[in-house]
This record gives structure tokens, sequence and C-alpha cells, in this order.
């Protein structure tokens, strides 16, 4: 694949439903200085993906921060790092293919497991092609969403001026407004944290993509900087855009495309049919993300199989050299996921759903703490394309930073059964290490720096 290909599918696997329907949540519970908070998670990812790209760059693979964990830490870090990741994948996909069923379901007056089947059969196949065809699709299909953000970007500042027909400009009052910039005090700024520190989840899909572009050293340096920034620009310009427009104590959770704040902003431009568009919007939001989910899933499955932390029947490749077994498991389970949510079995879709929130959290320490142990490593070898920046101390104060969250959430009851949940599931996945490690012999599967 090409820069351009891991570029959009770092924006495809990011910009989902949780940028078109969670942003008036998060408007709704710190105001408008909900800005602060996306600045503040946004750097933290700023931060993790600038030492991912660093390790991608000089030894990709598709295993990315679970074998990167591996080779600073041990194979118990990379089994524990690479399965949480696949199972919050797992479980992210499931949502989104709930909701984007839900919707196809809608349409055509059907139930919604039919559309979720068909999409199913549909991504596998893609999935099963040649990675540059699949680069490619996901390419197109994550294009869209991005040109209908940018559109969206220029119509509300064309709005917030009052340069369109029959608008006036809106100045500061909904910023400054009703209880101020920051109505709900710095406590509402941390909660609005916790709401939007996920929300730039799906970008870590570049490191795992890079063991497949054609030049790993240029692209994912060049596919790094891009997507931080193009993701900064997009959700941080739509918040202050939706907040200058919209007041803050009018928004609230959001479960339609007619409830959107994206619907309420291009209302105010007075443009016809904007449900129906959003509609779909939010159906290739999801189905995109859905899509780039599958191919990060089964390239980790594949990748930690192949370095003995998996079934072996996991690292089967087809005739055009994709994981083919690792995609129908990543695929099966997706289903499966869903089907826990149609069925709604009390308390173990909550507790899978908990411990999905906070998985991102050990995947970015796992990050930056591969990186700070294997960055001499890496110099020494002479394959240091792509540098973090003040090395070692943002990479320090990214570790302190995502502490710092951790112990926040400890402070929300929601968000402490997060922490609750993902350290049940980083028990468990230890648990099972173990066991790995006793029932298979090592392979002495073991990325270094001087490994293609």
């Amino acid at each position: 694949m090409a820069s351009r290909h891991l570029t959009m599918m770092g924006l495809g696997s990011a910009i989902g439903a949780g940028l078109f329907l969670g942003t008036g949540s998060a408007i709704s519970t710190a105001g408008p200085a909900v800005l602060i908070s996306y600045i503040a998670a946004g750097i933290i990812v700023v931060f993790a993906m600038r030492m991912l790209g660093e390790m991608a760059a000089a030894m990709p693979s598709a295993g990315s921060f679970a074998t990167y964990a591996g080779a600073a830490f041990g194979r118990h870090a990379r089994f524990v790092v690479g399965w949480i990741y696949w199972f919050m994948l797992i479980m992210v996909m499931a949502s989104e293919m709930t909701g984007a069923a839900a919707i196809i379901g809608g349409w055509f007056g059907i139930p919604a497991w039919i559309p979720a089947l068909v999409c199913m059969v549909f991504f596998a196949v893609v999935n099963l092609v040649r990675v540059r065809a699949f680069g490619e699709f996901e390419f197109w299909f994550a294009l869209v969403k991005v040109v209908v953000i940018l559109a969206f970007l220029v119509i509300g500042v064309l709005v917030v001026f009052g340069l369109l027909p029959d608008t006036e400009p809106v100045g500061m009052a909904n910023l400054t407004g009703d209880g101020g910039f920051m109505p709900n005090g710095w406590a509402g700024v941390s909660a609005g944290l916790l709401a939007v520190a996920f929300a730039f989840g799906g970008v870590e899909i570049v490191g795992i993509a890079a063991a497949e572009s054609d030049d790993p050293a240029r692209n994912v340096g060049t596919a790094v900087r891009s997507v931080i920034w193009r993701i900064s620009v997009f959700y941080i310009g739509s918040v202050l855009i939706i907040a200058a427009l919209l007041p803050w104590d009018s928004l609230a959770d959001t479960d339609t495309a007619e409830q959107s704040p994206f619907t309420a902003v291009l209302r105010m431009a007075h443009l016809p049919g904007v449900v129906g568009f959003l509609e779909v919007i939010i159906v290739l939001a999801l189905l995109s993300a859905f899509n780039a989910q599958i191919y990060g899933t089964s390239r980790i499955a594949f990748a930690l199989a192949k370095q003995g932390d998996g079934p072996r029947i996991l690292a089967r490749t087809n005739a055009s050299s994709a994981p083919s077994v690792s995609v129908y498991v990543s695929v099966f389970f997706g289903f499966v996921a869903v089907a826990l949510q149609w069925f709604e079995w009390e308390g173990l879709l909550d507790f899978l759903l908990q411990a999905v929130g906070a998985t991102l959290l050990v995947v970015w320490i796992a990050i930056a703490a591969s990186q700070l142990k294997l960055r001499s490593q890496i110099e020494a070898a002479g394959k240091l394309t792509v540098r973090m920046w003040l090395h070692p101390w943002l990479g320090i104060a990214t570790i302190v930073a995502i502490l710092a969250l951790s112990i926040l959430m400890l402070t929300d009851e929601s968000a402490r059964q997060q922490i609750f949940g993902v350290v049940g599931l980083v028990v468990v996945l230890s648990v099972l290490s173990l066991i790995n490690s006793r029932v298979h012999e090592d392979s002495g599967a073991h990325v270094g720096i001087g490994t293609p």
C-alpha cells in the first residue's frame, strides 16, 4: 500500500459515529470548554502516534505495537497488548455494524440482521483480496467522509459569519453566553475529557498496515503526520463550529441522524434533505470504520499466530496472500458480538463494552513505553527515519498524562467500571498467556531492530 492508502485507512477507522453522533453529548457535558478536552486528548494521541510511527518505520510488522511491546518487554506483553486490541476492535466493530444495520434496515423495512449479514459477508470478501485492492477500496470509501467533513467545515464557517442567504453572524454569544465558556467548571472539562479521550481511537491501524506498505520508512512517516493533524482539524474544527452555532445546553445524547448537531448546523444553512443525507454519511462512516477494523483485527491475529501467541491456523493465507482464516474468525466473532447486542444478555454485554472503553489506555501506554525502551536500539541500528520529538521527555509526559487520565476515570462512576473491566481483561489475558507458553513451544519468533 502507498502512503495515501495508509492515511485514509487511519482516517476511515477514526471517523465514525463518535464524530457525527457523539459530539453533542461531549459539548453538553463540558459546554464550549469541551474544546480544551478535545485539544488535551488530541495531544496525547499525536504523541502516541508519533512514537508508533517511529517504531513502525524502523521495523514494520503486522503485529505493530503488540510486536514492539514484545521486543521491549517480552512475549507476555506482546500477547496481552495484541489480544486486548483485537478484543477492543471486535466489540467496536459490533457497535458500528449494529448502528449501520439499524439505519439500513429502516430504509428497506427489513430486520436489521439481514443488512448486517450482507455487509459482513461483503466486507469479508473485500478483506480477502490483495491488500492493494483493499487499500484502494478503503481509500475511496474514507475519502467520501473526508470530503463531507471538509464541506461541513466550509458551510459552518459561512454560517458563523452570516455569509449565506438568510443567515446572520452569530458572534461569540454561544461560546461565552449562558454560563460562560466553562459553564460546568473544570469538573465539566474533566468529564468532557473522558467523553472524548477515545474519539481518536482507530488511527493505530496505520501502524498495523505499515508491514504491507511498499516503502514503510517513507510512507509511514507521511501517513502518521497526515492522519494526526487531519484528525485534529476535523474533530476540533467541527466542535468549534457546533459550539459557536448551537447553545451548549440544547445538545445531549444523539442516537439518530435527525438529532445530530451536524444536522442542526446544516439546517441553519437552509440545506434541504439534510437528515436523509446525514443518514447516508453516517452509514458510510460506520461501514468504512468497520472495514478498516476487520483489516486491523485480522492482521493482529495473523501476526500473533505467526509468533506463537495464537492458534497456528490463524497464520494461514490465501492465494492473494491475505490472512484468510484470521479474516473469517474476526468476521465470525464480530457477528457474535452483534448478536449479543441484539439479544441483550443482561450483564455479559455490559461487562464486555465496559472493558472496551479503557483498552486504548493500555495500548497507548504500551506504545509509549516500548518506544522509550527501543529508541536507543533503533538509533544504533541506523534505522531512525521518523523521530519522536524531544525524546525522552515527551514520551514520559505522555505516559504521565495517560496515567492521570486513568486516575480521572476512577472519579467517574461509569468510567470507573471501564477501568475495572479492562483490569479484569488484562488479568484473564495474562493467565491465557501463561497457559499458551506452557502448551506451545516458544517458536523463538521475535521481531528485533534488524528484522524486515
